[in-house]
């Protein structure tokens, strides 16, 4: 049976969440933290859950601009539906089942660090549905992420609840709610008490739930990024000695460093990219092979291809950055307020932890950091195809039949056509507040759009780095009957090898370029290309 991932609230791991939300894999409550809960809602319910007790927000208090009406006992469950149902509001297309999965682990996590004051069977709940596989139906729009994401969260909970108007993905297939606990063999409904739905439906999760699936993409596409930059540099037949580590030495970035000495390890025993190389004609219309004139001499190359450590290496210190970040977030107390244990007692504190402001600004710095290594990659695309930069190689690279066979640059104009859609997305979304709730929420973060941007930023990406290297394939297949004699570097090879095992060359044209582009695309993403490389030359980013 496969490990489940235990859940303390403390040391939840990014890739634990994604392993959980993407591959299923089994979770469960730790000991210790169910018998915390429960001594927590004991007392709770012992002092609190009475009409003589003093007011405490939202245990028997309304909440936001009616934080001052009191609530009955008797009125408590009344008003957690009632609450439930005014804050299942949102818009748009429904999230993607991942989305909801890490948004219902996340919130688990975060009542596991026991400061929210629920009852364990409401945590116990939404274990059981992920086990299960019962995923709720969330619409994806409608969060300003200041109270949290209260739209998507409300319409987790209520489906976790069992509300008759509530869909769920089950079994393949969309259900009512209660329809999905009966043939999984769970109770159908479960009522909620005193300061449930606050609880449930503070807290920015769902855009830390976008944010962390984001962000695991987002390494694996630098990975990517590397291999398809050093499938053009040795198709251009780059200069490479300004990727030693002498020279990055001399402006020692982190980041940079790494990324250069991962194209070190890609690149490694490469003849192509030498001054010999450089010398010979890779391809002409004529069908005339091997040096006629000597070459100058290359000097330096264009900044995509010798700027790229100072460029891809920015992203890999802004993922450490962000990574710090969402792991932070993932194991904090996030919704409003907040229980705390004094001795044998217990205290209630308002504050803002549901607040999604680092999320945003988060969100935005990776937008912009994969925008950048977008339109780097596509510089370099755009190089592959312009024979007034390509050294030789022929226009569009169309190889065969030049005019019949209007080569790849149709490929390379979309490539262009993503980047320009990043660009316009990368905008700043953490800047952008207006004032909600009657001027209660007068500052908010718009985490959950900007972290649902990044995704859709992340996915152009994942084109255009496909699209480069399937440009540079191509290239590398054109130059090779002149250069067969000047080896490509050990990654160069696994990457150029496992993607001529999907996808044939496409010398005489012809091809479906689409589907061409999107079978490449679903190896970046499902990180096969960066397999077969590390398995021929170690960990990219092995130092």
């Amino acid at each position: 049976m496969e490990k489940e991932i235990e859940i303390t609230g403390a040391d939840m791991r990014l890739d634990g969440v994604v392993s959980a939300a993407r591959g299923g894999k089994p979770v469960r409550l730790a000991h210790q933290v169910r018998e915390n809960l429960s001594e927590t809602r004991r007392y709770i319910e012992d002092n609190w859950l009475t009409d003589q007790a003093p007011p405490i927000y939202a245990f028997n208090t309304g909440v936001g601009g009616r934080k001052n009406i009191r609530i009955t006992q008797q009125e408590m469950e009344a008003f957690q539906v009632n609450l439930m149902r005014a804050a299942a509001a949102g818009a748009g297309e429904p999230m993607p089942d991942e989305v909801v999965r890490a948004m219902m682990l996340l919130r688990v996590n975060a009542f596991a660090t026991n400061h929210s004051g629920v009852r364990v069977e409401i945590v116990e709940r939404l274990v059981d549905m992920l086990n299960k596989g019962i995923t709720p139906v969330v619409s994806s729009k409608g969060s300003v992420g200041a109270s949290g994401d209260l739209a998507p969260l409300a319409l987790m909970s209520a489906a976790m609840v069992g509300a008759a108007e509530s869909k769920v993905r089950f079994q393949g297939a969309v259900m009512a709610a209660p329809e999905a606990f009966r043939r999984a063999g769970m109770a159908e409904t479960i009522d909620l008490k005193a300061k449930e739905t606050a609880a449930l439906i503070n807290g920015a999760t769902a855009s830390l739930a976008y944010a962390v699936l984001a962000a695991s993409d987002a390494r694996r596409l630098l990975s990517n990024a590397s291999i398809s930059l050093c499938l053009s540099l040795e198709a251009l037949r780059a200069e490479i000695a300004c990727f030693e580590d002498r020279v990055m030495a001399a402006r020692p970035h982190h980041g940079q460093r790494r990324v250069a000495r991962s194209m070190q390890r890609i690149l490694r025993d490469t003849r192509r990219c030498t001054e010999a190389a450089r010398q010979v004609p890779p391809w002409n219309a004529a069908g005339a092979r091997g040096a006629v004139d000597a070459v100058p001499p290359r000097i330096q190359d264009a900044y995509s291809l010798r700027c790229a450590p100072q460029v891809h290496g920015p992203v890999l210190d802004a993922l450490d950055y962000i990574d710090r970040i969402l792991t932070t977030e993932i194991n904090s107390a996030t919704d409003n307020p907040l229980i705390f244990r004094d001795g044998d007692r217990y205290s209630v504190i308002s504050g803002g932890h549901f607040h999604g402001q680092y999320i945003a600004q988060a969100m935005d710095l990776l937008a912009l950091v994969v925008t950048d290594l977008s339109a780097i990659s596509d510089r370099r695309s755009e190089r592959l195809v312009d024979p007034a930069c390509s050294f030789g190689l022929p226009g569009g690279l169309a190889a065969v039949r030049p005019g019949v066979n209007p080569g790849l640059s149709g490929a390379q104009s979309t490539g262009t056509g993503l980047v320009l859609e990043n660009i316009a997305l990368c905008s700043p979304a953490s800047v952008i507040s207006l004032p909600a709730k009657g001027n209660t929420e007068d500052h908010i973060s718009n985490s959950c759009f900007a972290a649902r941007r990044t995704r859709t930023v992340l996915e152009n990406a994942q084109a255009v780095i496909a699209v480069e290297m399937l440009l540079a394939a191509q290239a590398l297949d054109i130059a090779e009957p002149s250069l067969a004699g000047f080896a490509v570097g050990t990654g160069t090879r696994a990457a150029w090898r496992a993607l001529r095992e999907e996808v044939p060359a496409a010398l005489e044209g012809g091809r479906w370029v689409y589907a061409d582009i999107e079978r490449v695309r679903t190896l970046v993403v499902a990180g096969d290309i960066v397999d077969r490389v590390e398995a021929a030359c170690g960990s990219l980013w092995g130092d």
